[in-house]
């Protein structure tokens, strides 16, 4: 049996799970999220707590056990909390900021950069050299957030580019010098 998988998921109070024809959906009070398991995983409530059952012992039933029982509680958390991701850029002249809700940035290309969110996410700049990603599907937050990082990944000789909050930048040594 899955460690993971065989933990029931607390529902808190506020929260809304329906689970009709293989398909949980979840709503709170920051929105709404479904997840279809169909096929995969059995779902059911139980005394304020969702539980994943699986099918058979075959081994994708089981990889699909705990990742399901992930997913459930990732939706609850999204719905009631909610996910950020922050970002900090370094580098001289390097700058983001918010056009309503279009994030333009001046990363030392020849042009200013320009990304607007799907939906479902939110960007803000508390000051030209962080950026905050919120949402409450986890997933889709940290695909922006990797997608805003790509723009000017950090650099391993001076560390400029857009990083996470707390991620270490492994640094190189430069030229040796004259011979």
């Amino acid at each position: 049996m899955s460690r993971i998988g065989k933990v029931p998921v607390p529902v808190p109070a506020g929260v809304d799970v329906r689970i009709e024809q293989g398909v949980v959906k979840v709503k709170g009070p920051k929105g709404q999220m479904e997840l279809d398991t169909r096929g995969h995983v059995g779902v059911e409530m139980q005394d304020g707590n969702v539980l994943v059952s699986r099918p058979n012992d075959e081994k994708q039933s089981r990889a699909f056990h705990g990742l399901y029982q992930r997913l459930m509680g990732s939706m609850i958390h999204g719905v009631t909390q909610g996910f950020k991701k922050d970002l900090e850029i370094q580098g001289v002249g390097y700058r983001a900021s918010m056009d309503g809700a279009t994030l333009v940035c001046a990363l030392g290309y020849s042009h200013p950069v320009r990304f607007q969110p799907p939906a479902g996410i939110t960007l803000a700049c508390p000051d030209q050299t962080h950026i905050s990603v919120s949402g409450i599907d986890k997933q889709l937050v940290g695909q922006v957030a990797a997608n805003i990082r790509e723009f000017r990944p950090p650099e391993p000789y001076k560390g400029k580019g857009i990083r996470y909050v707390g991620e270490k930048v492994r640094r190189k040594v430069g030229k040796s010098g004259v011979k």
